[in-house]
């Protein structure tokens, strides 16, 4: 029993000692979160050399956050046309080289990246971070895509929203006032 109380102790100590290892709030970066705070997953600012890969239920939640995020769609221009996730732009995972890309001007903008099977994805995250980008999260692929898929044909019917020369698609749920708009374009 003497054993039992003298290892509690010690181990209370060491707890108290280390700080039970916790990092001070600055250090850590809160990047998922999918079912709740349960499921909320830290990162280390300090030690990252690379890109976050975030899973596609995060990436959704984080495209509900207006905070100037972009969506960069990474596959060619013609698998681009065929079906998008809205407010995505087309950014070639080929295209990606050495220098920024014009549609990326802010270096700490949140950068979501995603291709067809998250093989280029992931290829030009790591691109994107090696440039300076500090804000690059990857989440794989569009064929696991569970959200709205924009495609040419919608995109042709669809009703659009510009704000300073950038256009972003306006989704409706139906009812009459809605229908009324609809009629007006």
């Amino acid at each position: 029993m003497k054993r039992r109380y003298l290892s509690l102790a010690i181990l209370t100590l060491a707890m108290i000692m280390t700080g039970c290892g916790a990092k001070a709030e600055s250090d850590i970066t809160i990047i998922g979160g999918a079912d709740g705070p349960t499921s909320v997953f830290l990162a280390s600012k300090n030690d990252k050399d690379s890109y976050t890969q975030i899973d596609q239920e995060t990436a959704k939640l984080m495209m509900d956050i207006d905070d100037g995020h972009v969506i960069v769609d990474v596959r060619r221009q013609d698998e681009y046309d065929e079906g998008h996730i809205p407010g995505a732009i087309c950014i070639p995972n080929e295209s990606i080289v050495d220098s920024m890309p014009s549609e990326l001007p802010d270096l700490e903008q949140v950068i979501l990246v995603y291709c067809r099977s998250g093989r280029r994805s992931k290829e030009a995250a790591q691109k994107l971070f090696d440039m300076g980008y500090t804000n690059v999260f990857e989440f794989g692929g569009i064929i696991d895509w569970t959200g709205e898929v924009i495609t040419e044909e919608a995109k042709e019917t669809a009703m659009t929203l510009s704000i300073d020369g950038k256009e972003m698609p306006v989704t409706w749920e139906d009812n009459a006032s809605v229908n009324e708009l609809k009629e007006i374009r």
